[in-house]
């Protein structure tokens, strides 16, 4: 949503670029961390424990944005980590500064507003992807809207992602290439 030019300056104001190598958990399960980071340059996942697993739920390129809705905006420990998949280069915003300047600028408001609203299309969207698509409807949606996964991300991450063991994505990628 674009922003006029004095609320875009104010918004930017309170940003700062940060850099964390692959492998870093920017956003630690069980904490709380009202941070937002704008993703730059690199790659994410957000993932959950369960049991003995890890079950990824999320990744998150150039232009995604990354935040623990729980500690954003009930301030309670966050149920996911985000890792980084590789050497990122981020925008940081701390959510406590964020809501003052939805209080004192209407523009960031509306702003704020239309960002829920799409992540919220975008959850429901993978919501209904995992509950009434196949598997293999699932990874030919991944291939069409983000091909750059395959060569970016671990095979056994986009398995658990699509919801599938690594042993089926094998064979869906092999049914496919057909």
């Amino acid at each position: 949503m674009p922003l006029p030019a004095s609320s875009k300056a104010t918004l930017t104001g309170h940003i700062k670029e940060v850099s964390f190598k692959k492998g870093h958990l920017i956003i630690k399960a069980n904490k709380i961390d009202q941070n937002i980071y704008f993703i730059k340059k690199g790659l994410v996942r957000a993932f959950a424990d369960i049991g003995e697993s890890e079950v990824t739920f999320w990744i998150g390129k150039e232009g995604a944005t990354i935040i623990s809705m729980r500690s954003y905006v009930e301030h309670k420990e966050g149920y996911e980590h985000i890792e980084l998949l590789e050497d990122c280069e981020l925008y940081q915003l701390e959510g406590t500064i964020l809501q003052e300047l939805f209080l004192a600028d209407i523009h960031i408001a509306n702003w704020g507003r239309k960002f829920a609203e799409l992540e919220l299309i975008h959850t429901e969207e993978r919501l209904i992807s995992r509950q009434f698509k196949t598997a293999t409807e699932r990874y030919k949606d991944l291939l069409q809207n983000n091909p750059d996964f395959l060569q970016r991300v671990q095979l056994n991450v986009i398995a658990s992602y699509l919801g599938i063991t690594q042993v089926s994505l094998s064979r869906i990628r092999a049914d496919v290439r057909c």
